[in-house]
């Protein structure tokens, strides 16, 4: 009986999400991005979880599409020209997730695993992680925000560096360029994770999911237009807020801040 080529395993509130597919480096095959799409659809009809961190296993984090496949005439190269349909965002099941996913980078990002990686909202490296964009190698235009956000992410010159040359970056490297988080080593990477999961699992499950949202959509906007949504969204949400609501999560606040300072 062959291993499913992805893994979810859901407890306290926390679900992992792994690519399973090690010996080809976890590479996106038909399979596995269908895979993905039901598993995520899944997560987010249950309301028990609030928090998603996305890896893989093995050695690689994601390879990216699966080029043996397309090189086959298979997957999203199946038939003639007139017959194809343009390239779907291979991401769109983690951006369509309205909470928020995790991404532990145990090791290379590639093209497509580069993408998944950028779709998370908050990146822990392995020592072990690289990331390289080899869109422009391969001859693949991007579809899943690649050419757009990393320039956002890290700034355009270093973007173009990195995606017109198709080198390597090590975690190092990325974590000064602000492209992670943090770096941690490799047997530290999952329990970083979920540590820092359950600090996210700490504050109230619906204002994470407004807070998340709000960041997402003023992201894709001018600064102007992210301060009147800002705005709107204060406004709105104020309107609704209890005085003993606000002094329960007060002493909360208290209370961990206690905790943290010793």
């Amino acid at each position: 009986m062959s291993e499913p080529v992805l893994l979810v395993d859901k407890e306290d509130g926390i679900a992992t999400v792994t690519l399973n597919r090690p010996k080809a480096m976890n590479a996106l095959s038909t399979a596995l991005r269908n895979a993905l799409a039901e598993a995520f659809e899944g997560l987010k009809n249950d309301p028990t979880v609030g928090v998603v961190i996305f890896t893989g296993a093995g050695r690689a984090f994601c390879a990216g599409l699966d080029l043996k496949e397309l090189a086959a005439g298979g997957g999203m190269l199946e038939g003639s020209i007139e017959e194809r349909k343009p390239m779907a965002d291979i991401t769109g099941p983690l951006k369509a997730f309205d909470r928020p996913i995790i991404g532990a980078i145990n090791g290379v990002a590639i093209t497509g695993g580069f993408e998944f990686a950028l779709a998370c909202d908050i990146l822990i490296a392995s020592t072990e992680a690289r990331f390289a964009d080899t869109h422009a190698r391969v001859g693949i235009i991007p579809g899943s925000a690649l050419s757009q956000k990393l320039s956002r992410t890290i700034g355009i010159y270093r973007a173009k560096e990195i995606s017109l040359t198709g080198n390597f970056i090590d975690a190092r490297q990325a974590l000064d360029w602000g492209l992670v988080n943090r770096v941690v080593r490799p047997e530290e990477l999952l329990p970083a994770c979920r540590a820092l999961a359950q600090d996210i699992l700490s504050c109230p499950r619906d204002m994470v999911q407004k807070y998340k949202n709000l960041i997402d959509e003023g992201f894709h906007m001018t600064l102007a237009d992210g301060l009147e949504l800002e705005r709107k969204a204060s406004t709105k949400h104020f309107q609704s807020l209890q005085a003993n609501t606000i002094a329960t999560r007060r002493e909360g606040i208290q209370k961990r801040g206690r905790t943290q300072q010793k």
